[in-house]
C-alpha cells in the first residue's frame, strides 16, 4: 500500500541557513535597491541567498513584487497589482552589466490580472538582457496554460526555460493555487521541450508525498521532455504557509538523484537546500556530463 510518510518533524543540522554577509552580497543588495528591482531570493526567502549573492549571482523577479495567486507554500506577497515598469528591462540589463554576470535567472510573480499575463514584458526583459551577451534562464509561470503566451518566451531563445511542477499530483490542489494544475504544468513543459529549448522543473519534498508519488512525478516530467530536475526540501517561510510534514534524510535525496539519472534526466540536483535557481549556470553547463549530474548540494 502506498502509505503517506509519517516521520517526526525534527529539523536536522544539515538544514541550516547562513546569515547573509560579505562584500558581494552587500553590493548586489544595494544595486537592486537603487533600481527598485526585486529578486525571488528576497521575496521567497531563499535559504541560499547568502551563498548565491556572495558569489555574485542573483535571480531577478520581474513584473512587481505582489503575486496574483496564493500558493500555500509561498511567502511572496499579495496586494495591489501595479502596472509593469516599462524601464525594468533596461534596469535589469544595467544591473547585469554592473555585476559582470554571464548567466542570470529571470522569473516573475503571476500576473493573472494582465491581458497577456505579463508575457510580453517577460519577453522584453529576456531580449534586453541577452543583448548584454548574458545567457538567460527563464523561470516562468504557467500563463494559465495559454501556449501562445509561452511561445513569446520561447521565441526569445533563452538557454533554459523552467517551470516548476512543485509537488506530486495528489497534493497539487492542497499546495498550489486553484488556478494552477498538475496537467497544466506538464502541458507547458511539453511545449517548451518541443520548441527545442532546454526544459527544467523542480519538486519540493516534505509536504506528505510518498516515494512512489515522487518517482511517478519524475516519470511524468521526463515523458514531456524535461531534462534538468531539481529536488529540494520544503521549508516553511512563516506560520502563514503549510507546515513541514517531514525533514527528509540525505539518503532520500541521494536516492532520488540516482533514480533520476537512471531514468534518463540530463541533470538532477537533489538536496535539502536545493532550489530551482540554485547554481543554475553550473547545472546547465554540466547537464549530462560524467553520467551522474552530481554536485554537492548538501
Amino acid at each position: 500500500m502506498n502509505m503517506v510518510r509519517t516521520y517526526p518533524v525534527v529539523r536536522p543540522d544539515y538544514v541550516k541557513v547562513r546569515i547573509p554577509s560579505g562584500e558581494s552580497f552587500v553590493k548586489i543588495r544595494n544595486t537592486l535597491n537603487e533600481r527598485s528591482l526585486h529578486t525571488v531570493c528576497q521575496e521567497a526567502r531563499c535559504p541560499n541567498i547568502a551563498e548565491c549573492w556572495d558569489s555574485g549571482t542573483a535571480t531577478f523577479m520581474i513584473l512587481g513584487k505582489n503575486c496574483s495567486r496564493g500558493c500555500r507554500f509561498c511567502s511572496v506577497t499579495h496586494g495591489r497589482m501595479t502596472p509593469p515598469d516599462p524601464l525594468e528591462p533596461e534596469k535589469i540589463a544595467e544591473s547585469v552589466r554592473i555585476m559582470h554576470l554571464d548567466y542570470v535567472v529571470i522569473t516573475s510573480v503571476d500576473r493573472d490580472d494582465l491581458p497577456d499575463q505579463g508575457s510580453s514584458h517577460f519577453a522584453s526583459v529576456i531580449q534586453r538582457v541577452k543583448k548584454e551577451g548574458c545567457r538567460v534562464e527563464a523561470l516562468i509561470p504557467d500563463f494559465q496554460g495559454n501556449l501562445d503566451l509561452v511561445k513569446k518566451i520561447c521565441d526569445q531563445n533563452p538557454e533554459v526555460i523552467s517551470h516548476n511542477i512543485e509537488t506530486v499530483r495528489r497534493l497539487t490542489p492542497t499546495v498550489r493555487d486553484p488556478r494552477a494544475g498538475y496537467d497544466q504544468s506538464l502541458s507547458v513543459l511539453s511545449f517548451i521541450s518541443r520548441n527545442n529549448t532546454v526544459a527544467k522543473s523542480s519538486i519540493m519534498l516534505g509536504l506528505g508525498e510518498t516515494d512512489q508519488e515522487v518517482l511517478s512525478t519524475m516519470e511524468d516530467l521526463l515523458s514531456v521532455g524535461v531534462s534538468i530536475l531539481t529536488i529540494g526540501q520544503y521549508l516553511r517561510p512563516s506560520k502563514m504557509q503549510l507546515p513541514v510534514t517531514e525533514y527528509c534524510s540525505m539518503e532520500r535525496f541521494n536516492m532520488f538523484r540516482e533514480k533520476g539519472m537512471e531514468m534518463g534526466f540530463d541533470f538532477v540536483a537533489s538536496g535539502p537546500l536545493v532550489r530551482s535557481s540554485y547554481r543554475a549556470a553550473e547545472a546547465f553547463l554540466r547537464r549530462g556530463k560524467n553520467g551522474n549530474g552530481k554536485i554537492n548540494f548538501s
